[in-house]
């Protein structure tokens, strides 16, 4: 560099003030002392100078041995690098981040410490150099590797380049020296003017910092926090600006992970939340839709022979039904719907649905179907799971109101640690639903299995299919997911284990009439119910089938009730029970009569904590027919008993 090039270059060097730049002999002791290290300590050069570098921390550092600590960590790892509390002239302290780093010949040979350190509890100010010769200077400024510091003209031109800047960025300093510092920006920041921007502001305000991507020599980006000091001479002119970058790509990273990983739990605790809550409002609805189906059907025969009331009575019913239906999907979104889960070969149980889908869907859609030659069986309610794909299949029409093709397809695919479904590792089947239709933004796909959210208009959907599909995936052991874009339709996936053991299904029940469905012999029932209008129906229905009932409110009063001698022939209690649950009841009772014969009503498909062998379930809300058949199992007169387990 020429002499006038070196007197500029010590300008801007001595215009540095706000960063503590200090050198340190091999032994620890302070060799040099620059105008910032006097700014943010207060120590004059002659005061300090020759003093250990212990002189810089806090009484209690000094007692921990952090002094020593710092330096054999620059020794052995090159650096040590801190954010804390720092000792100042007299009783002043500095909170101040710093970094400690061994500076080495060309042999590798320790010939001192770097120390910087910045007063970050001021506002950031630049991050100032000053060395009184150029071989202080380069100790000071090449030896630093964790952070990029370089000088720039007042246009912008580099104008020094030390070694952590060719670390970080890639280039050697004779391929950057006076080239503009825009150079580094990434391609549409540069294209943006954002670095005359950042300029800008440092040149008006002292000082520019933020963070951004940067571009590195063999054109890779790394997240940098960059800051941009303005350097004045003793006049105020400005004699170019001190620019710090150093690469905080891993720091962000995490940071995004972490958002994710947040995103993920916020939106699993949101729909565990919304599920808890569909699942209780969807049991005190099936209570009430137990009153009002139980008491139609009772209401039937006092009716005069006129069509007219009938024909209201079927209105109600079929009402009360559609209610029933709701509740269902709730509890399927829920997972608390009772599931009668077995092997399904997927790709029979679609083409068996084929008429039914091309009636729902109508001429315009056009139905594929996409099946390998040989498809595991999966393990699922083929009930449930045929009304889910109706219910994906319909979202995909209404998706489509020009017409278009929709897909129904599956493929088997194991799932190993760290899949993309999240999936406990297994055999999987992945049966996917895809159409052509308009497609889900970002917001509008994250809400999508919600329960009632839809963006169909008035009366023209529940909101409760997606939420419904989502539910038996999950209940069956698996799991619903999406894609989508708008513009270009969307697929939904539900994967689904694959079945290991055969389960046999229940063996249907012959039709019975109004006529038949009467007490074949004298019994007495004891039904037990938390919710007044759900006993009072139970026991009216029992009743107009012959049977002898006593009611009562609670598990403690049955107990009581058998106790006291009270004649049970047959134990109907509901399961969801304040105090005492239904299956709790039942083992009692077990214990006291072991052939009492027991159902078990619920609401929802929870799981007895103690299940008691034998025992029949009967799904909420029941009819007079569905109570006759569950009593007469329980007794042993129709079918197989149920086990519960």
């Amino acid at each position: 560099m020429s002499t006038g090039g070196e007197r500029t270059h010590d300008r801007m060097v001595q215009a540095l003030d706000t960063l503590a730049m200090v050198f340190l002999d091999p032994e620890g002791r302070i060799t040099s002392w620059n105008a910032g290290a006097r700014r943010i300590f207060g120590f004059a050069a002659e005061e300090i100078v020759g003093q250990p570098f212990e002189t810089l921390f806090t009484p209690e550092s000094r007692k921990a041995g952090r002094p020593a600590h710092a330096l054999r960590a620059a020794m052995q790892d090159g650096h040590d690098e801190e954010t804390g509390w720092r000792q100042g002239r007299g009783d002043q302290r500095v909170w101040a981040r710093t970094i400690l780093e061994a500076a080495r010949d060309d042999a590798g040979e320790l010939v001192g410490y770097t120390y910087l350190a910045r007063d970050i509890h001021w506002p950031l100010q630049a991050d100032e150099m000053l060395g009184t010769t150029d071989k202080q200077f380069s100790l000071l400024v090449q030896g630093v590797r964790d952070y990029a510091i370089y000088l720039l003209d007042p246009e912008g031109h580099v104008a020094s380049w030390n070694a952590g800047a060719e670390r970080i960025k890639g280039y050697r300093a004779n391929e950057v020296l006076g080239k503009y510092f825009g150079h580094f920006y990434a391609e549409e920041d540069a294209s943006a003017g954002q670095p005359a921007r950042n300029l800008a502001i440092a040149r008006e305000l002292g000082v520019f910092e933020g963070e951004g991507w940067r571009r590195r020599k063999d054109g890779s980006l790394f997240w940098a926090h960059v800051v941009i000091d303005r350097l004045t001479d003793e006049d105020g002119h400005i004699v170019g600006f001190a620019k710090i970058t150093r690469d905080v790509t891993e720091k962000k990273l995490a940071e995004e992970e972490l958002s994710k990983a947040r995103e993920a739990l916020f939106q699993a605790q949101k729909t565990e939340t919304i599920g808890q809550l569909t699942g209780g409002v969807a049991h005190d609805f099936n209570n009430l839709l137990m009153a009002v189906m139980g008491n139609l059907e009772l209401l039937r025969k006092w009716l005069p022979a006129a069509p007219r009331p009938h024909q209201l009575l079927d209105n109600a019913m079929a009402g009360a039904q559609r209610g029933a239906s709701l509740t269902q999907r709730m509890l399927s979104f829920a997972r608390r719907q009772e599931l009668h889960p077995r092997p399904v070969d997927v790709p029979l149980l679609v083409h068996g649905m084929a008429d039914l889908l091309r009636r729902s869907l109508g001429p315009e859609i056009r139905i594929g179907t996409s099946f390998p030659l040989q498809l595991p069986r999966v393990l699922i309610d083929p009930n449930q799971l045929e009304l889910a794909l109706l219910n994906l299949a319909v979202n995909g029409r209404d998706a489509m109101p020009q017409g278009g093709r929709l897909e129904i397809g599956a493929r088997a695919e194991p799932v190993g640690a760290g899949h993309s479904t999240l999936l406990p590792p297994g055999d999987y089947v992945c049966l996917w639903v895809a159409d052509e239709g308009h497609g889900m933004d970002p917001d509008t796909l994250k809400r999508a299995t919600e329960p009632f959210f839809t963006t169909k208009g008035v009366g023209k959907g529940t909101g409760l299919g997606l939420s419904m599909a989502y539910g038996l995936a999950e209940q069956s052991g698996g799991r619903l997911l999406m894609q989508s874009q708008p513009g270009k339709g969307t697929t939904v996936e539900i994967w689904l284990p694959v079945a290991t053991v055969e389960v046999q299904p229940a063996a249907p029940s012959a039709g019975e009439s109004d006529e038949t469905l009467q007490a074949a012999e004298p019994v007495t029932l004891l039904v037990v119910d938390d919710d007044d209008l759900v006993l009072l129906s139970t026991m009216a229905m029992a009743e107009d089938m012959g049977y002898a009932v006593h009611g009562v409110k609670c598990a403690e009063e049955a107990l009581a009730y058998v106790d006291e001698g009270g004649e049970a022939d047959v134990l109907v209690t509901d399961q969801a029970m304040p105090g005492m649950t239904g299956a709790r009841l039942a083992q009692l009772l077990r214990k006291r009569h072991r052939s009492l014969p027991i159902v078990l009503a619920s609401g929802y498909a929870e799981l007895p904590e103690l299940p008691v062998p034998d025992m029949v379930r009967l799904s909420k809300p029941f009819t007079r027919r569905e109570l006759h058949r569950a009593i007469g199992e329980a007794m042993g007169q129709v079918g197989v008993a149920d086990e519960t387990g």
